[in-house]
């Protein structure tokens, strides 16, 4: 499925540019959403992997003559509606350079829209240049702003200012307010819920772009010398075809490859058009019979000034269609339905409510080449009819009525869990494999999420507490319409966690971090500088089922902190506050050890110090510097004496002399020693 939703998004942005409207003179700027909303799934797979595959594709198919910029939005810090930037100037097609420019973006912040449409407008120079923009979102407006009135204006002040805009993963109601911005510049919206969805949409976005230039080219017709005015065109097609079905269209020549064919009623007026095809350098292909009954003729069209050149008569009769539905179906399930012939493969089969407006659709399958498929049933209650409707004009050819009745489910979770840790959850059915549970803030809009889990065909899975304390619910929620089913409070409450580990270190070294407890397998131990902003990161490690880890300490000294971090919300649970030192600084604990910094290969040096050796067994030794803290090269007990003669190695490199409490297991003091 993944892979259908990628070509059809490709199919998508390059339908809204067919090579025939975007030239060579006029510029392109892919507008690209990096708000976080983008991490979430759709099939077990991120929109963001989704959409890397879905670009690189994409660029891949364009053609080479495309001057194609990129802005990005969203992509650089969590909270910042002026996080808009131009990852790419527009400019002569590079694949390889725009395919890696768009791997590298990482999802964080917010969404702002209109500011990054105003962005690329201006990038393209829109009040002298034709521009044309691509809107590519999985969410509305995040930045107190009105996209739509924006798009407004920027029409009415550009030359020829376009924006295309597909809608990724939006809910139904969000549609508007994205389609507003394509309607306002003459552009097209495409939403893409699913697969099958999104390509079966493009199908008739299609036909209406590659209609745009061929009325562009009849204000402004391109010299052809070798043209002939008078040609006559010998064009054959069924006498009788059923209403939606394709049929086979022939004809004796073709004079230009921008040329068409068309079927209209019979009294149509001259340049008239519904549905059509390009001659291309063709003598055949197949159109689609309108919806309605009736006297039609099939015509050849010059591309320049839409003159007839020949036609033959078509008489269009009505099909006959029988469709079948259960009587009673539960809210939000999938339900097999089935037909008595397929007219055309894009026809479609959907379940409205009863007596809903002609055209009207909400979950449907189409056709294709069989009698039968399987609908989802809507998420509230109600009397409804199952209807097949041909694509050609929306109409419906046959329907049945359909009850959908409420749906019965209980959902379990503990009363109260800490925050980030995962928990069990159980419902008693799953209704369709695609609901989903969630645990979202009490009280909480209908159909907002946070962590969530599909139900699948099981009734128990887990979920990851959120990292704010507080009062939730855990939902069972339809896929469709986003719909309650049921729900059970759940009280989290904050996690009480401590982490250890050296006051002071040395740059560069690796230290021992410990914690009290491992909340969520993916929760992180991280070193930051000192008041670093919530949710930043440098080294890490996850802490899995262990209580302690090794870090590596950072380059630059000063100071830092070591953070265990939830995997939900980033949020940080317990802190220790590091120094960290120069490479070669002397660490001392209470030994009071001084050595020398440099000593020839072999030479006996004076080590000393001024602690007391209080513990059973205290000694001196020598490692190299990135050996563990209890291993040597040589060890020797302390004494009475607080001095010490040690041999260095043979071997040249950078070592280090331990004063060590190895009864206690601790280390009371370092010096760095140079050997040459």
């Amino acid at each position: 499925m993944m892979k259908a939703l990628m070509a059809a998004l490709v199919a998508a942005t390059a339908t809204m540019m067919p090579l025939s409207a975007v030239s060579a003179a006029e510029d392109v700027v892919i507008v690209y959403d990096a708000s976080g909303s983008m991490w979430g799934q759709i099939d077990g797979l991120s929109k963001i992997e989704i959409a890397r595959e879905v670009m690189a594709d994409l660029v891949n198919g364009w053609s080479d003559d495309t001057n194609l910029g990129l802005v990005a939005y969203g992509h650089r810090s969590e909270g910042d509606c002026r996080d808009i930037e131009t990852l790419l100037e527009p400019g002569p097609l590079d694949r390889a350079g725009f395919i890696k420019t768009i791997n590298g973006i990482r999802p964080k912040g917010k969404t702002p829209i209109s500011a990054a449409i105003q962005h690329a407008a201006d990038l393209l120079s829109y009040r002298d240049n034709p521009a044309t923009v691509v809107l590519i979102s999985d969410g509305l407006e995040t930045c107190q702003a009105d996209p739509c009135a924006l798009a407004e204006q920027l029409a009415r002040q550009g030359v020829k200012f376009t924006t295309h805009v597909v809608g990724f993963d939006l809910e139904d109601k969000a549609h508007a307010n994205l389609a507003c911005i394509a309607e306002n510049t003459g552009g097209v919206f495409v939403p893409a819920q699913n697969a099958a969805e999104l390509k079966d949409a493009l199908a008739h976005v299609q036909s209406v772009m590659d209609l745009q230039p061929m009325a562009q080219q009849q204000a402004a017709p391109e010299p052809e010398p070798e043209r002939q005015p008078e040609a006559e065109i010998e064009i054959e097609a069924p006498e009788q075809v059923t209403t939606g079905a394709s049929f086979k269209v022939t004809w004796s020549a073709s004079i230009h490859p921008e040329d068409y064919v068309t079927i209209v009623p019979a009294d149509a007026d001259e340049g008239k058009y519904t549905n059509y095809q390009r001659v291309r350098g063709d003598t055949e292909n197949r159109l689609i019979a309108p919806a309605e009954p009736g006297l039609y003729e099939v015509r050849y069209v010059a591309r320049d000034g839409g003159r007839t050149l020949g036609a033959t008569p078509v008489e269009v009769v009505e099909a006959e269609m029988g469709i079948s539905a259960p009587e009673q179906v539960t809210t939000g399930s999938s339900f097999a339905v089935s037909w008595s012939a397929s007219i055309h493969p894009e026809d479609y089969v959907t379940i409205v409510p009863a007596g809903a407006d002609e055209g009207k659709y909400t979950n449907y399958q189409r056709v294709r080449e069989g009698t039968e498929n399987r609908l989802i049933a809507p998420a509230e209650p109600g009397l409804y009819e199952v209807r097949y409707v041909l694509r050609e004009g929306g109409r419906t050819l046959a329907s049945t009525p359909v009850e959908v009745v409420a749906a019965e489910v209980g959902i379990a979770a503990p009363e109260q869990v800490t925050t980030g840790s995962s928990f069990a959850v159980s419902w008693s059915a799953s209704i369709h494999p695609e609901d989903y549970v969630t645990i979202v803030p009490a009280g909480a809009d209908e159909g907002k999420y946070t962590n969530y889990q599909r139900v699948r065909g099981d009734t128990e899975s887990k979920l990851i507490a959120p990292a704010e304390p507080g009062l939730y619910e855990v939902r069972y929620v339809l896929r469709e319409g986003g719909r309650t089913l049921a729900s059970t409070p759940v009280e989290v409450v904050a996690a009480e966690v401590t982490v250890s580990g050296p006051d002071v270190v040395r740059a560069g070294s690796r230290l021992r971090v410990a914690w009290s407890t491992s909340i969520h397998p993916e929760d992180y131990i991280t070193i930051v500088p000192a008041g670093t902003d919530e949710g930043k990161y440098a080294d890490y490690i996850r802490v899995r089922d262990k209580l302690e880890g090794d870090l590596k300490a950072p380059a630059e000294t000063g100071l830092y902190e070591i953070r265990y971090v939830l995997r939900e919300g980033a949020r940080t649970l317990a802190s220790h506050h590091l120094e960290v030192v120069a490479e070669d600084a002397p660490l001392d604990d209470g030994a009071g050890l001084s050595a020398p910094a440099q000593a020839a290969a072999g030479e006996i040096i004076t080590v000393s110090w001024t602690g007391e050796a209080d513990g059973a067994d205290q000694r001196i030794s020598v490692a190299r510097a990135d050996q563990a803290d209890f291993s040597w090269l040589a060890a020797h007990k302390v004494g009475a004496d607080k001095t010490l003669q040690l041999q260095m190695p043979a071997e040249a490199g950078t070592y280090e002399v331990r004063f060590l409490d190895v009864s206690g297991r601790k280390v009371l003091g370092r010096s760095i020693v140079e050997v040459r």
